[in-house]
């Protein structure tokens, strides 16, 4: 299963999914391509560290959503990858109808907080000041509705009395990168 990554950040969960290909725990998945939506970000020196493509994106001409000429860019650039799966790992654009159908039903997404509950920006903080007692990490198929497509699975963190925004946000990404992981190698199983 050929794997394409999308990430506007550090790159904490494709260097997750990177390293479980290199332990050899992401079964028949092979990632083949790094993509970034920013020439600074941190997950483009991934690819140099594991052997795999990494490239900056022109996503231009809007700010917070992928369309338009910055969409043509992207979907040719995986399209010559001919994945099988595209990973948005941090990857902090809005997706659109175009891009959507280009790769209809390969797409899938990590979310800090257990779907339906805390959709959208500040997932974390959001379960932090609501005072919920259990939150955790969601990885969806992506469609038109931004973090509101078909579950495919989830990790609970427990929320302790003393938490701090800190501890919390330190938990849930340790268990996002456990689960996307998991979720890669069973849907290449």
């Amino acid at each position: 299963m050929r794997v394409v990554i999308l990430g506007s950040g550090r790159g904490t969960n494709a260097a997750a999914i990177l390293e479980a290909q290199v332990a050899a725990r992401l079964g028949r998945a092979r990632v083949v391509q790094i993509l970034s939506d920013r020439p600074d970000a941190g997950i483009l020196a991934l690819g140099p560290r594991f052997g795999v493509p990494a490239a900056f994106i022109d996503p231009a001409p809007f700010k917070t959503k992928l369309e338009g000429e910055g969409e043509t860019r992207f979907i040719a650039a995986i399209t010559r990858c001919a994945p099988d799966l595209v990973v948005l790992a941090g990857f902090m654009r809005v997706l659109k109808p175009g891009f959507l159908h280009a790769f209809a039903g390969k797409i899938i997404n990590l979310h800090p907080s257990l779907l339906p509950s805390f959709p959208g920006l500040d997932a974390i903080g959001q379960a932090w000041r609501r005072g919920v007692k259990i939150t955790g990490c969601t990885v969806h198929y992506v469609t038109a509705e931004v973090d509101g497509g078909p579950i495919i699975d989830q990790a609970v963190v427990r929320i302790v009395p003393a938490e701090t925004l800190e501890s919390l946000t330190a938990k849930v990404h340790a268990a996002e990168h456990e689960l996307l992981p998991a979720v890669i190698a069973q849907l290449g199983a």
